[in-house]
């Protein structure tokens, strides 16, 4: 097998270029060791200029200089984090992390769309990665699936924070210039105007859109082209995670969606939370409803569930039923106290007892007998009644 030329070279007297993990427009990744460190790092190769003029090259690798010196500022668990920057034949060659998969445009095209929840795991490690360059003060500018790494140790790895080197990309201009991958441009920087996050925003838009539908939105054209678009081809893989992707590609940066907003909806539905339809608010999934598993030995009562309105009837009909039989035998009470003829010749004395409707003993009167003695067997004053005990 023949050796990649290059192979073994000595940059800057300190990185020695292994073997090249990928070639691109944007240049060589080579796998590189740091004979100071004695680390593997990764080392890119910035292509020279095509007529192999230093005059031609000198703006866009100065540019690019500055880029990486800045992007060294960039210091988050899901960014590839830029080491150095060294200047060799002319032209710069940056020095990053060496993260050991894939990218995310590799398994796509391998295994196709995602599933959404896989997607919006992997939206918002990426969106992580942007908030904390953002909060650094540098923005990406290329957001797009060759860009997003995929570690073989389960990390989401953001690359090229800050760096465009992409030769299609034009250099900026007093506006803030067009920078960044076609297809993966907000309108705003489309139409020239200076990027900011909502920027970035717009292409992370762009890059879940084409991981679950397997395409990118507004295809291979020019930036021109995503500024005349009415908004991208409708959603039909995307589930739960519509409503996100909607709202961060919408036209106007001022209305979409928030990157602590995007992240929160992103989070929760990576973990298997849904969208709300109609609305777009993301939530976590429902809680499980009172029932047969609610809970062993638990009762309508004890759960706080209001008691059914027909109990409350039935009750009131019980309550008017027993005023009914004790005015019955209060009635009958005081007929056997006043009637002469109830008069029991044995003993004397009036008979007390009688029967409810039930034919029940009725209970015996706390009262004195017409000879001014308690009767036999009734109970003294202040006893317990059986309703006491």
């Amino acid at each position: 097998m023949s050796q990649v030329p290059g192979t073994g070279r000595v940059i800057a007297d300190r990185y020695r270029l292994l073997d090249p993990l990928g070639e691109g427009g944007a240049g060589i990744v080579w796998r590189a060791r740091d004979e100071v460190l004695g680390r593997e790092v990764a080392v890119k190769e910035v292509p020279a200029p095509v007529d192999g003029s230093a005059d031609g090259a000198e703006r866009p690798h100065s540019r690019l200089e500055r880029e990486a010196r800045t992007a060294a500022r960039v210091s988050h668990r899901n960014v590839v984090a830029v080491h150095d920057v060294v200047v060799q034949d002319s032209r710069p060659w940056i020095v990053m992390d060496l993260v050991r998969g894939l990218s995310l445009s590799d398994v796509l095209d391998a295994d196709g769309p995602l599933s959404p929840r896989r997607a919006a795991r992997i939206g918002a490690e990426v969106l992580a990665a942007l908030r904390g360059g953002h909060e650094a003060g540098v923005l990406h500018r290329d957001v797009r699936p060759g860009n997003v790494l995929l570690a073989n140790d389960g990390r989401v790895m953001l690359k090229d924070f800050g760096i465009t080197t992409a030769p299609e990309a034009p250099a900026p201009t007093a506006t803030g210039g067009r920078t960044g991958s076609p297809g993966h441009l907000a309108p705003e920087c489309a139409l020239g105007r200076a990027p900011g996050p909502e920027s970035d925003l717009w292409s992370l838009g762009v890059l879940l859109y084409a991981a679950t539908e397997g395409q990118s939105p507004f295809g291979g054209g020019t930036p021109g082209d995503t500024a005349g678009d009415d908004g991208p081809p409708p959603l039909r893989r995307a589930g739960a995670l519509a409503p996100v992707i909607e709202g961060l590609l919408r036209s106007d940066p001022a209305e979409r969606l928030t990157a602590a907003e995007a992240e929160r909806r992103l989070r929760i539905l990576a973990a298997g939370g849904t969208g709300s339809p109609g609305v777009g608010e993301a939530g976590p999934p429902p809680a499980p409803t009172g029932g047969e598993d609610a809970g062993a030995g638990g009762s309508e009562l004890a759960t706080g569930t209001p008691e059914p309105a027909g109990s409350t009837k039935r009750t009131g009909v019980l309550v008017a039923v027993g005023v009914v039989v004790s005015l019955l035998l209060a009635g009958a009470l005081a007929w056997a106290l006043t009637d002469d003829d109830g008069t029991d010749e044995r003993g004397g004395g009036k008979a007390v007892t009688s029967t409810s409707a039930s034919g029940a003993p009725a209970p015996v009167p706390m009262c004195q007998n017409p000879a001014g003695a308690h009767e036999e067997g009734a109970p003294e004053a202040g006893a317990p009644s059986s309703a006491d005990s």
